[in-house]
């Protein structure tokens, strides 16, 4: 069947001007926030229903034509890179909020909600949606789901999957499946549900979630703290920890900083240049509390592991003082940096970043790097700029070298090479760092059995076989 052919019928399933195959399109629906692959997908669905994202699921299966989910585009791993002639399902159109329960404190969502309009729609409620991180003007609740995304409030909310109630999915043979029917307590075998959550797209499709709400915090209050050095932090970390219920503890290195203070949006916390900053997040709901994080920062400055800091005193200043952090990944966009979201036990950071640190000083002496990350969750970005004079491919090449020494020392940490931003295909060919042969195998089985014919998202997580 030729290719017009087979994309008229594509068309047929959907509501006019729905199917897209113009350049600009193509281009723009085949990518993510990752430079490594060019985009070369098919055509572009862009369903409005349940019905038609089962109706193209079946076209495909009839067709072997593979399929890729693309929500806000914002991933990491190239998970929704359509990049060998697939047809990318963008969940654009169907991006309403459905219900809401205020007794159960769960919102309906379709896949193409955007991450800002669940946590405006909370906020309107009275509530909160936690999960939360710098694209999330952008990024789709489906796209969330299917990469577990974690954020900047993990350490006391957890990843996407805690937030998760119940969803709807398609399958890759294009059933229709409602998973835990929003129960709190289920024990009634396996929960498919999580199957789905950081699945990429390779099981199936979530055309509809229910997601849980919680009480809104009151009066966050953020410190930014200098440590002379990155083993400082962790004492920091703990002495914090045994005062206050932290929302979020975050670091980044003195070269991160400069990125951001050269652009000039926001001041520099305060005049003390140290090699490590610290943003620590907590809810100062008395002055007893507040008093409390003051006591703590005279402790550990006279302990020497604070050199200088600063508190919030306003909704203004903490939100400059989020910027510092949240602003990194955007700012260093310019230098094409190759990214490895990485994660150890939180005890473990100190040594683990001091040995990669190495790794890339000794053999890249001429890259700079810069380091960011959730650190009180022990997940660390490790950022490699590109320089000027390496070409994009070259630069890609001499990164992927440093890659399987990076890995390694993730596998002798016991450590994740993948923490937040999911495999996708940057991270395929390492998988083996951090799953056993075994548990590859029985990854590939459960694919098969959603999706028998191997059109779900193909070439991600793991290589086709």
């Amino acid at each position: 069947m030729s290719q017009a052919v087979l994309i008229d019928q594509l068309r047929s399933l959907l509501d006019d001007g729905k199917l897209l195959t113009d350049a600009d399109s193509l281009q723009t629906y085949g990518k993510d926030w990752t430079k490594h692959f060019a985009p070369a997908p098919l055509a572009i669905a862009l369903p409005k229903s349940i019905e038609q994202v089962q109706a193209i699921v079946r076209w495909a299966n009839e067709h072997k034509v593979a399929l890729v989910p693309s929500g806000g585009r914002t991933g990491l791993s190239a998970a929704a890179v359509a990049a060998n002639g697939e047809v990318v399902v963008a969940f654009d159109y169907m991006n309403q909020i459905l219900s809401f329960n205020e007794y159960d404190r769960t919102v309906v969502c379709q896949p193409g909600v955007i991450t800002e309009q669940l946590q405006n729609f909370a906020e309107e409620q009275g509530l909160y949606y936690p999960v939360d991180f710098a694209s999330a003007g952008s990024s789709q609740i489906g796209g969330n789901i299917g990469t577990n995304a974690g954020g900047i409030k993990v350490i006391r909310y957890g990843m996407t999957r805690n937030w998760v109630a119940g969803m709807k999915v398609v399958t890759g043979t294009g059933e229709l499946l409602e998973l835990n029917r929003d129960l709190i307590k289920n024990a009634t075998g396996y929960d498919l549900r999580q199957l789905f959550i950081g699945g990429e797209g390779t099981l199936g499709f979530v055309v509809e979630a229910t997601m849980r709400l919680d009480r809104a915090p009151k009066n966050l209050t953020a410190m930014v703290l200098g440590a002379p050095d990155m083993d400082a932090v962790m004492p920091v970390l703990h002495a914090f920890q045994s005062k206050l219920d932290l929302t979020a503890f975050e670091f980044f290195s003195d070269k991160a900083l400069a990125k951001i203070l050269a652009r000039g949006d926001v001041p520099a916390p305060f005049e003390t240049d140290c090699p490590f900053y610290a943003l620590l997040e907590f809810e100062a709901t008395s002055e007893e509390v507040a008093n409390q994080a003051l006591e703590t920062f005279e402790y550990c400055v006279e302990q020497g592991w604070v050199l200088d800091g600063v508190m919030s005193q306003s909704e203004q200043q903490l939100q400059n003082l989020w910027k510092l952090r949240e602003y990194i990944s955007e700012t260093i966009s310019h230098w094409t940096p190759y990214k490895n979201d990485i994660s150890v036990t939180v005890s473990k950071v100190p040594a683990f970043l001091a040995d990669i640190d190495q790794i890339v000083a000794s053999n890249y002496p001429d890259f700079e790097v810069i380091w960011f990350g959730h650190i009180g969750d022990g997940n660390l970005h490790l950022n490699i700029l590109k320089p000027e004079n390496l070409s994009k491919d070259e630069f890609f090449a001499k990164c992927a070298t440093v890659n399987q020494w990076v890995f390694e020392t993730v596998d002798k940490y016991n450590g994740s090479i993948s923490a937040e931003h999911g495999v996708g295909m940057t991270k395929r060919d390492y998988l083996h760092y951090s799953r056993s042969a075994a548990e590859i195998a029985i990854m590939r089985s459960i694919k098969a059995v959603f999706d028998p014919n191997g059109i779900m998202n193909p070439g991600k997580i793991f290589p086709q076989a």
